[in-house]
């Protein structure tokens, strides 16, 4: 005779409506991420569209609704260095519809606002570091500077003079400018928008004249002439501009890395955050997405949760050092 199976000990005595929460509590965790998703998938971008974590975030949304069985949208969020986004996320309900789309700023922002609504490690469940962004010192051609040294020589003989873009305060791209200056003593003005889509406009009308930003918003302008790159801002140069030397050529020890990863709530059961990080992971290594992808600058570095957890803390502490270094104080 067949004995019938009887559910477990831990579900039997729990009210009818708590069944479904206590599946994705963990009292059956794998059943939890089997099911997943049952609606739409949200990912946030803290930036307008056109950057490259927007980029990213679309082509990841695009194989999520195909590998998933349900719907991805982007939904951009952009505000407060990012901050507005980030506790949209931290706050949202942790069963991975709803997922954060990060970038260095994710861990740069404790070190520029005495205080957040959320905590950028204990608020989030790393899913999967998704993206490393190559950064490029871009001007606009009325500058009278043809390289990094030359730049250096024009902002130190024009004090406050020189603006640069970038997408915020505490932005890589204000970082690296900041980074910068403390690195050599000159002083530049600096110039705050919403993001890539709308710093780059200006730069090209010459209404702001540089800025340390991603390659892939930059690259077409800088290969029609109506910008001049002068120095890649991370360690080496890029095969994308092979005759553009590192600024670290010039300043050594000057580097700057901006990564993209994609975050859910914390409390989000592993399940779900597995099943994601395999979709994502299995994007990312595509060889169309990343052959895409690299022609924009943006290489594809994809990893586990835990190796993304990793990261993250050690660059929370790496960038506290630098925001120290250069004087930076929190609003």
């Amino acid at each position: 005779m067949n004995e019938t199976r009887q559910p477990a000990k831990s579900l039997r005595y729990l009210p009818f409506f708590l069944l479904p929460f206590a599946f994705c509590l963990g009292l059956a965790a794998p059943a939890c991420g089997q099911t997943f998703p049952t609606r739409l998938i949200r990912i946030v971008v803290p930036l307008p569209p056109g950057g490259s974590n927007d980029v990213v975030a679309r082509m990841i949304a695009e194989k999520l609704s195909a590998g998933l069985g349900q719907p991805a949208v982007v939904e951009n969020r952009p505000g407060a260095s990012g901050n507005i986004a980030t506790e949209f996320v931290a706050k949202s309900a942790p069963d991975g519809h709803t997922l954060l789309m990060a970038n260095t700023a994710h861990v740069i922002n404790p070190s520029l606002f005495a205080r957040l609504p959320y905590d950028p490690i204990r608020d989030f469940a790393p899913v999967a570091l998704t993206t490393s962004v190559h950064f490029a010192l871009v001007v606009h051609p009325s500058l009278p500077a043809s390289s990094v040294k030359g730049f250096i020589a024009l902002a130190r003989a024009r004090p406050g003079t020189v603006t640069f873009a970038s997408a915020g305060n505490g932005a890589p791209h204000h970082l690296a400018m900041a980074l910068l200056q403390s690195m050599t003593g000159v002083k530049l003005t600096h110039v705050p928008y919403k993001g890539a889509g709308q710093f780059v406009p200006a730069l090209v009308a010459g209404e702001v004249v540089s800025v340390i930003g991603a390659i892939n918003s930059l690259l077409p302008h800088v290969r029609s002439g109506r910008l001049r790159a002068l120095g890649m801002a991370g360690p080496r140069r890029t095969p994308l501009l092979p005759g553009v030397p590192a600024i670290a050529e010039t300043l050594p020890g000057f580097a700057l890395d901006n990564w993209g990863g994609v975050l859910a709530p914390a409390g989000t059961p592993r399940a779900v955050v597995e099943r994601l990080n395999g979709e994502i992971v299995k994007t990312l290594r595509d060889p169309q997405i990343t052959e895409r992808l690299a022609a924009q600058g943006i290489e594809v570095v994809p990893s586990t949760p835990d190796e993304f957890q990793a990261l993250m803390k050690s660059h929370l502490a790496k960038w506290a050092r630098v925001v120290a270094a250069a004087g930076i104080k929190p609003e």
